[in-house]
């Protein structure tokens, strides 16, 4: 069975509730119901905060531990090198999300700092970038 750790950084814990018209009506935990059911054979572990040393803390527990990581940074992306430092240091993939289309936004969504370390960047299809992201960690790990 393959393990695949889901990290959602800052304000991402208010997914349904903030600005639905860019990030939907779903929260996240109801989502990952539905990813759960449509990958039995994955076994997701999901964490979220609003802490950027949480999330090092994170990453680098699960760079050794999961055979994936799926990392929707938020607003850290476009600032963190610490979060790049901490992708760089492990062994498992990272595949960095988005739910909107990044490059439709504001100019200073246009630059990710942790996309030049991970495997991938998928953004602009919701929810769905996560199961996205889930296909090609499969494909990269099977």
């Amino acid at each position: 069975m393959a393990s695949i750790q889901i990290i959602n950084g800052p304000n991402l814990n208010m997914l349904g509730v903030r600005e639905p018209g860019i990030y939907g009506n779903c929260s996240f935990e109801s989502y990952l119901e539905s990813l759960r059911q449509r990958f039995p054979d994955v076994s997701f572990d999901y964490f979220q905060s609003n802490t950027e040393g949480c999330l090092i803390d994170k990453i680098q527990e699960a760079g050794f531990s999961h055979d994936g990581i799926i990392l929707n940074a938020g607003a850290y992306t476009h600032t963190s090198i610490a979060l790049q430092d901490a992708i760089r240091s492990i062994k498992a993939p990272v595949i960095e999300v988005h739910l909107s289309n990044v490059f439709q936004r504001e100019e200073f969504r246009h630059h990710s700092f942790l996309s030049p370390v991970c495997m991938g960047v998928i953004c602009g299809f919701g929810m769905d970038s996560y199961r996205l992201a889930t296909e090609a960690l499969l494909e990269k790990i099977s």
